[in-house]
């Protein structure tokens, strides 16, 4: 039941420096279980999602030492348990990784059907044909997925879609598996680059990420290393349009533009002025955009986890925009939300037609995911009135000290925080 409490209409102006990426990190901690020694992991963000992963391995019997607020020391050499905790699992879409790790340091795993954002039917079975391709069998009974391998066998693996986690969980599947796999109509998103990259750092052979063919020569052993994870351009685009929201000056800095170039072309067109600089940019926001044509596709089209944060700017554009999502069924159910606050907002299916409003107005609304949690707070902090945002837990799972970074630009924003007695009397 905590909060956040917006009063709106304030410019946002300054400098936020951009965390390590939510989702480079969850894939990252779980691979350390293939390393026969510790690792030490820099800029890994400070969220709950990564503190659900660290928790999983302490539980296993993992050392986790938390060195300062972004450096971890990871030492999995103890880990002798093979199940995952349910809780745990149930709490997070990436404790799916566990599986191929697990199984491939152990010849078996045990792990919960994930959890996290609900955003519609999010099926595992091209996990699931990865690793039976790969020579692994499984079973699924009660919703924990249990699944075996004496030996882990190199082999050719065709994506019958573009899938971020399969492709994840195929490399670390691959890594140390006998012989070459071959991944064809593989996902290219950055956290696949940087995963590979860590992996390599460790002395994988993974070639081709970032690529739709990835290219992985199995290995005996993978030692520890030092790796540090790249910047989160999912956050650095919310902190964007937050910018441009709010008509605002605010310099994103920590960044990599490269992976920001979907984000940062789109608003460009819609008449953001941005900056570009080595390893930060400037948005300068305008008194008004122009309507726009959005669909999401896997990188390097537009991201859907921008989705929310853009369609809760387009409220604010002039004319008729229209954005589809192809990814997930369930990513319009902050529609809603935004329309307590008077955006115009008409949903068919996938596709939402916005027609741009003058202003929004403060209202209590909930985040129903983590990126609707950040589009919610973007209209919030571009209209006048106060503007209350119920459950954002889902916010804090991918967002790291979102509120002070934004009261550093001079938001007024304020997180409730809730008590066991405060929620009791309630």
């Amino acid at each position: 039941m905590d909060k956040f409490i917006i009063n709106g209409g304030k410019r946002l102006t300054g400098t936020v420096n951009i965390s390590g990426a939510k989702n480079a990190a969850v894939a990252i901690i779980p691979a350390t279980i293939l390393a026969d020694g510790p690792c030490i992991l820099y800029n890994v963000p400070e969220i709950n999602d990564v503190s659900i992963d660290l928790r999983i391995l302490t539980e296993m019997g993992a050392e986790v030492k938390i060195i300062n607020k972004n450096t971890i020391r990871i030492d999995a050499a103890h880990i002798r348990d093979m199940v995952v905790p349910y809780e745990m699992a149930r709490s997070m879409r990436a404790s799916y990784y566990f599986l191929s790790t697990m199984l491939n340091r152990f010849g078996r795993a045990r792990v919960s059907m994930p959890g996290g954002c609900d955003l519609g039917d999010r099926p595992i079975d091209q996990h699931l044909k990865c690793f039976k391709a790969l020579g692994a069998d499984y079973t699924i009974e009660h919703g924990i997925v249990d699944i075996k391998a004496d030996k882990l066998i190199g082999t050719q693996i065709y994506f019958d879609r573009v899938t971020v986690g399969a492709t994840i969980n195929a490399i670390l599947a691959a890594c140390k598996a006998e012989g070459l796999t071959i991944l064809e109509n593989a996902a290219k998103e950055p956290h696949i680059v940087d995963l590979a990259n860590f992996l390599n750092s460790m002395g994988a052979d993974i070639m081709g990420a970032g690529t739709d063919v990835i290219k992985i020569r199995g290995v005996n052993k993978l030692h520890g290393t030092e790796y540090t994870v790249i910047p989160d351009q999912i956050e650095a685009g919310t902190y964007m349009i937050a910018a441009a929201a709010t008509k605002g000056n605010v310099i994103i800095n920590n960044i990599i533009p490269k992976h920001l170039e979907p984000i940062t072309s789109k608003l460009r067109k819609i008449g953001v002025v941005i900056e570009e600089h080595d390893d930060y940019l400037r948005v300068i926001g305008q008194e008004r955009y122009e309507k726009t044509t959005v669909k999401t596709m896997p990188h390097p089209g537009f991201p859907t986890d921008m989705q929310p944060q853009l369609t809760a700017l387009l409220t604010m554009a002039k004319g008729t925009s229209i954005v589809t999502e192809s990814m997930f069924d369930n990513r319009f159910r902050y529609v809603d939300e935004l329309r307590r606050m008077g955006a115009d907002i008409s949903v068919d299916g996938k596709v939402a037609i916005i027609e741009g409003v003058e202003h929004l107005t403060g209202a209590p609304v909930k985040a129903s995911d983590l990126r609707a949690g950040a589009a919610l707070i973007i209209a919030g902090l571009s209209t006048e009135g106060i503007t209350e945002i119920e459950d954002i837990y889902h916010i804090e799972r991918g967002y790291e000290d979102m509120e002070i970074k934004l009261q550093n630009l001079g938001a007024d924003i304020v997180k409730r925080v809730f008590t066991d007695g405060m929620r009791k009397a309630l």
